[in-house]
């Protein structure tokens, strides 16, 4: 078995090292970053390898469908020690609209500048139709756990959508974790369909005519920089 240090990082599943040398099954996940040591036991013998890690960095928005049940999920991704951004609202507003939230998490997960994205509407789907309208975001409306996990296997979806109306919070939670711990197979048939994917949606956008006014919105550049500057508010 695998042991992970620092001791104060809290792992709801043991971890262990695949013939690449990178680290599987662990939850929460980490990426690189800072340094932990594993050490792996093979009968006698002892290895000890560093190797860089932090936690991982998600999104999550809603609208006042939504606003009950992202606010309960970002507090349990918390206590998971995942790094949390919320995109808002910040206040459950009836007069609200998802777009408004839903595409500057959008931008950030096209963007890299989260990992993944959770996105909460009162149904899901205002959520998930508004995400899969910037380029580069794959996101689904998901309400149960296979799909969860084979949207990022075999599609490497990035973003997950929700109903705050429809599903409960023990399923939601099952569903982000599912869709967190998930990890695209990078096999080569995949790749070719997400390939054919990524040509269509570079020649819509070469083929965009801008006739109206742009739908002010704000920058997705808002919330993370404040919670660069400031850290996180909860």
């Amino acid at each position: 078995m695998a042991k992970l240090w620092p001791p104060g990082r809290r792992l709801q599943s043991p971890p262990s090292i695949n013939p690449a040398g990178t680290l599987e099954n662990v939850y929460p996940p980490i990426k690189s970053g800072t340094m932990v040591m594993i050490s792996t036991v093979s009968g006698e013998k002892t290895h000890i390898m560093t190797m860089p890690c932090k936690p991982m960095l998600i999104g999550i928005a809603a609208d006042h469908g939504g606003y009950e049940l992202k606010e309960y999920l970002s507090r349990k991704l918390r206590e998971a020690r995942f790094e949390v951004i919320d995109f808002g609202d910040r206040v459950p507003d009836s007069g609200d609209d998802y777009p408004y939230y839903v595409v500057p998490l959008a931008r950030a997960v096209a963007g890299g500048d989260v990992d993944r994205g959770v996105a909460i509407c009162g149904s899901g789907v205002g959520a998930s139709v508004v995400a899969n309208k910037v380029p580069g975001v794959r996101a689904c409306l998901i309400h149960e756990t296979f799909s969860a996990h084979q949207g990022v296997e075999d599609d490497d979806l990035n973003m997950i959508c929700l109903g705050g109306l429809v599903v409960g919070h023990a399923l939601a939670l099952e569903l982000v974790q599912t869709f967190l711990t998930a990890r695209f197979s990078d096999a080569e048939r995949h790749r070719r369909r997400l390939a054919k994917v990524t040509d269509l949606e570079q020649e819509a956008l070469s083929i965009i005519r801008v006739t109206d006014a742009p739908i002010q919105l704000p920058s997705d550049a808002s919330a993370m920089d404040a919670w660069r500057n400031e850290g996180d508010p909860n």
